[in-house]
């Protein structure tokens, strides 16, 4: 924190409010706004001032502008996803099971299969069509320990084909993912889903 940058606590204060708030609608879905009216918007509210949309409407227009921009964006995820798993499997490599699971050995385990009542111990990589990651026990440094019940579909079905020690590259489509309803901020409906999933043991 450099003191030079704000002239008292309040700019500190009001700057660091606008982080958090802005960081917090990203993470709920918000992808962009028209600053100057969130502005006036938070200026009217603090003024006093006679606010030019009734609260009750406010509300409504948020839920039916969220609503609209879902919708939009998931169909497109569908579409792009569609046509990234149709060209993807054209790759030899790549294996697509009968639920639409593409996979990739990347490398073979010889040891036991999970069941779908076993816990697991994994390290991953996720990634997004586009190459943002938006999870990674890799990055962390820390693998993860979960029940193979309780993970999505796609990795549910993967984890009992894996053999311990093995590394597979998964393409998971957006109906063995999260499906319409994404996943916080980065994870949006309808998203494809790229994992690189190391199985470390059967816990």
């Amino acid at each position: 924190m450099s003191d030079n940058q704000f002239k008292d606590r309040l700019e500190e204060f009001s700057y660091s409010l606008g982080l958090t708030i802005s960081s917090n609608l990203i993470q709920s879905g918000v992808k962009n706004i028209d600053s100057l009216q969130f502005l006036s918007g938070f200026q009217d509210t603090f003024a006093g001032n006679r606010p030019k949309i009734s609260m009750d409407d406010s509300n409504q227009i948020l839920q039916e502008f969220m609503l609209a921009q879902n919708e939009e964006e998931a169909n497109k995820n569908f579409e792009d996803g569609l046509l990234f798993l149709l060209n993807n499997i054209k790759n030899e490599s790549v294996i697509e099971t009968e639920t639409g699971l593409q996979y990739k050995v990347l490398k073979e385990g010889y040891g036991n299969c999970p069941s779908i009542k076993d816990d697991v111990k994994c390290h991953y990589h996720g990634i997004l069509l586009d190459g943002t990651v938006f999870d990674s026990s890799v990055e962390r440094r820390q693998a993860a320990i979960f029940p193979v019940s309780a993970v999505i579909p796609g990795w549910s079905e993967a984890l009992q084909m894996m053999r311990v020690g093995s590394k597979w590259r998964l393409f998971i489509p957006c109906n063995l993912a999260y499906g319409d309803q994404g996943a916080g901020g980065l994870i949006s409906p309808n998203a494809t889903l790229i994992f690189d999933v190391e199985l470390l043991e059967i816990v």
